[in-house]
């Protein structure tokens, strides 16, 4: 059983010996620190594993068995922002946890987790305590050894962990009194980091982001690669069910798929169009229980807004049951989805597609020059489909035919964001432009697939002797919902449809 932590610290150094003698100074009165209070020295032995090229490392990810301490067992750390992480443990035990194993699926693959890293680290305690004697962080001063086959490292390290509901805004008072003290913020952000450094077994860098004079195969790389990144990086968010996960998990692999076609004289669509249906087949599957949960929480927003006395009959549970029903083991399936070899063979095949990629000769062309047109094919896709459905009378084909033009707009809209490092703000703006018509036309989308849900939940309702009533209230109010949105998107199109916007991107 595997049990989660947020951790917020600052990790720093002695920037000399003569700092690191004087050591750490006292705290009380910084900030909201009243008393120090000191907790002892605890040795404490940790053996870091990875895969052999050091996948985990590259991410930014730890993976430990460590005996010793008040915690001993074993930690997954998971980056979530600079300073930040989340601490996964599980109990000790012979073996990596398949709890722990889960979550690094997609970046170890079919790759062996080894020992890799040896930390022995002496560490002495205190508790940063405020007026009331409650916890506000806890200080550690750490004397580590690193070994690493034949090569070996020792540093001293100082960490400030804060407690559970503190201000970060601690930690900048204490890294005010350290640094007048001979202590800065350490160059490494993890004491695994620092120990491959130190041995000279640090991972490769990651590439760096295009430059905006580089060509148009190379930020259309790079994009992929960001995306790419960010879908192997959801994956463990969406097995610990976080927030929003599973949606981020999505528009990684729709931007992904999106390029592939709006930049199709750049990268050769024979070798793409087979990775874009795989990435088509992950999100579809994924968003079997998102495309409920948005549905589910739309229709409780309606509900709540209605007055007391248009509610009638048991409306609330009525729509739980159908909610429960519904998702009953969507959940399951997505977490077999990520399990199964299938998805395993898409990630790797997007490696070995970027390590290699089938470029094509417009893809040694200037981006200022390749990219504006691929846009714009997109944007008149979009302005075709627009229209067409603008021609169209209300009712089922035009619907549908808004929903293809919905579709449009993302690529429209992708298409652009991806171009932004390479052509600047007119790409952000078309960007901005795009995403307004692709929100109008998807909250009609949703109006409709919310029709069809309180149709159902109407005969249901009446099939067990409840009133249908508040279930037929809530329809018409999508319809006219609908109605309003059909009656502004002429505005909203002419608003991002301005030429000036087109111009600006030079074509």
């Amino acid at each position: 059983m595997a049990d989660t932590k947020r951790e917020i610290e600052r990790k720093f150094e002695f920037t000399t010996s003569k700092a690191e003698r004087r050591g750490v100074p006292d705290l009380t009165g910084t900030a909201a620190i009243a008393a120090v209070a000191d907790q002892g020295t605890v040795d404490l032995d940790a053996v870091y594993y990875d895969t052999p090229d050091q996948r985990l490392a590259a991410d930014g990810l730890t993976l430990r068995r460590r005996t010793g301490g008040a915690d001993a067992g074993w930690h997954l750390k998971l980056p979530v922002s600079p300073g930040v992480r989340d601490e996964v443990t599980a109990p000790l035990s012979d073996t990596v946890p398949r709890s722990l194993t889960a979550l690094v699926r997609s970046r170890v693959r079919d790759s062996a987790l080894e020992p890799q890293v040896r930390l022995l680290s002496s560490r002495r305690v205190t508790h940063l305590l405020d007026a009331d004697g409650a916890l506000l962080a806890e200080l550690s001063t750490d004397a580590v050894r690193a070994e690493r086959g034949d090569a070996a490292a020792a540093w001293t390290e100082v960490e400030v962990e804060l407690a559970d509901g503190i201000d970060p805004a601690l930690l900048d008072s204490v890294e005010k009194k350290f640094r007048k003290a001979g202590l800065r913020i350490s160059d490494a952000p993890s004491k695994l980091a620092r120990a491959l450094t130190e041995t000279g077994t640090a991972p490769p860098p990651r590439p760096e982001p295009a430059p905006a004079d580089a060509t148009a195969g190379a930020h259309v790389l790079s994009y992929l690669r960001e995306q790419r990144d960010a879908l192997i990086a959801q994956d463990p968010a969406v097995r610990r069910s976080l927030p929003d996960s599973v949606h981020q998990m999505r528009v990684a692999c729709r931007r992904m798929r999106s390029a592939f076609k709006t930049y199709r004289k750049v990268l050769d669509r024979n070798a793409t169009d087979p990775v874009g249906e795989e990435l088509r087949w992950l999100a579809a599957e994924l968003g079997l229980d998102r495309d409920q949960e948005v549905l589910y929480e739309r229709l409780q927003a309606r509900i709540a807004e209605l007055p007391r006395t248009l509610v009638l009959g048991p409306v609330r549970s009525r729509l739980r049951v159908w909610n429960t029903t519904r998702r009953s083991g969507t959940r399951r399936r997505a977490l077999a989805v990520l399990d199964a070899k299938r998805y395993t063979a898409l990630l790797d095949t997007l490696d070995a597609l970027l390590a290699d990629p089938p470029l094509l000769p417009a893809a040694d062309k200037p981006a200022a020059q390749a990219l504006p047109k691929a846009i714009l094919r997109d944007y008149e896709r979009l302005a075709t489909r627009v229209a067409a459905a603008l021609d169209l009378e209300p009712g089922t084909p035009r619907d549908l035919a808004l929903h293809d033009a919905r579709k449009a707009a993302k690529r429209a809209r992708y298409a652009a964001e991806a171009a932004v490092p390479a052509l600047g703000k007119p790409a952000k703006q078309l960007a901005k432009a795009m995403k307004s018509v692709q929100s109008l036309l998807g909250d009609h989308q949703d109006g409709v697939v919310a029709r069809e849900a309180l149709r159902d939940l109407a005969v249901q309702a009446a099939g067990a002797g409840e009133s249908a009533f508040t279930w037929g209230v809530l329809y018409g109010r999508e319809e006219a919902l609908a109605e309003r949105n059909e009656r502004e998107l002429p505005d909203v199109w002419d608003q991002a449809a301005a030429p000036a916007l087109r111009a600006d991107l030079g074509t």
